[in-house]
Parts: C-alpha cells; sequence; structure tokens
C-alpha cells in the first residue's frame, strides 16, 4: 500500500473539519450525527475515523480551527488605522462580519459553558482579543492623553471588556435577528466610543 504523505494527512483532516463545521453551522452539534458528517464529506466511515474517534473530537478540532483562524484574522492589526476608539470598534466589527461564521461562534461559546476543552479554546481566543484591543486602545490613548484623564494603559483595560462585549453583542444579533443591520450596529457602536 502506498505511502500517504503529511501534506495528504492534513489536507484530509481539513477536509473532514470543514465538512463538520458546515453541519455543525447547519444543524448544530446536538443534531448532526457522524452519519451527517461522513456524507457531507463523501468519504468513507473508515476515512473518517481514521482521523477522528468521533463527533466530540471532531468538535474539538472545529472549535481550534474557528477560534484559531478567527481569533488570528481579527488580531491581524491591518486595517485597524486609529484615529479614535470608536475606530477600533469598527474595525473588529467589520473584521467579524467578513468571516460568516456567526452561527458557528455562538454554538461553539455554548458548548464552551459544558465542556471544558472547548470552553479553554474560547478562553484563549478572548484573552488574546482582549489583549490586542486593549494594545490598541493604550496606543491611541498614549497619543491622546488630554482626551482620557487617567493613565492610558488603564484606561485601555477598562474599556477593552467593553469593545469585547460589542462584538459579542454583534455576533449574537447577526446570528438570531433576523433583519439585523450590520452597518447601523457598528455606526451606533463607533458613536459609543
Amino acid at each position: 500500500m502506498p505511502r500517504v504523505s503529511q501534506a495528504h494527512r492534513v489536507a484530509r483532516r481539513a477536509e473532514i473539519i470543514d465538512a463538520a463545521l458546515r453541519c455543525f453551522a447547519r444543524s448544530g452539534y446536538q443534531r448532526t450525527t457522524m452519519a451527517d458528517i461522513i456524507a457531507e464529506s463523501g468519504l468513507s466511515a473508515g476515512a473518517i475515523y481514521g482521523y477522528f474517534g468521533g463527533k466530540q473530537e471532531l468538535l474539538v478540532a472545529v472549535a481550534d480551527h474557528v477560534l484559531g483562524d478567527r481569533g488570528s484574522a481579527l488580531t491581524d492589526d491591518s486595517g485597524f488605522a486609529v484615529e479614535g476608539p470608536g475606530d477600533i470598534i469598527a474595525a473588529l466589527l467589520h473584521k467579524l462580519d467578513e468571516g460568516g461564521l456567526g452561527s458557528a461562534v455562538l454554538q461553539l461559546w455554548a458548548e464552551g459553558t459544558i465542556d471544558p476543552e472547548i470552553g479553554e479554546l474560547v478562553r484563549t481566543v478572548f484573552g488574546r482579543l482582549r489583549a490586542f484591543v486593549t494594545d490598541l486602545l493604550a496606543a491611541w490613548a498614549e497619543e491622546n492623553p488630554s482626551a482620557i484623564g487617567t493613565a492610558p494603559r488603564t484606561w485601555a483595560a477598562e474599556r477593552a471588556p467593553i469593545v469585547l462585549g460589542l462584538a459579542q453583542g454583534f455576533i449574537v444579533q447577526k446570528s438570531l435577528i433576523e433583519d439585523f443591520d450590520a452597518d447601523a450596529y457598528i455606526a451606533g457602536a463607533r458613536a459609543a466610543l
């Protein structure tokens, strides 16, 4: 039997994760069966189980993929032309809007409340985002000390959770409210900061 290359294994694993993500986004984790993932992937059950022991392992892999990739994309500071705090939240929300994974992210957050491994991934990404937003806010505050009235780092650390809360609210509303107006939300968030 020919030896399978590492590149092929990585590509196949990613293919399975993408199929599981589509299933979880469409039907939710609880309603998705391994048979659904197998059908979605077009692979055999043996091929799937050769990479993952079951649905729970796949969920962890999907969470790592989604949260890791989105976290990395969000903390890439290109596109963050900062003229004020409102620009930071606007840029962050625009990046969130690009991903189209709000429903999957929302499901992962929920699963993270009961699954310690998923919860740890969620907390890690939130920690990275909070540090990133704090750094952006602090950089602006250091250049505008008269606008803040306190130490720049303190000011930034107090406001970063608010920025993240607005981002989380954006994901929740975009996922659940049919007539959600992303542009209006972003404009309102920009004005609030």
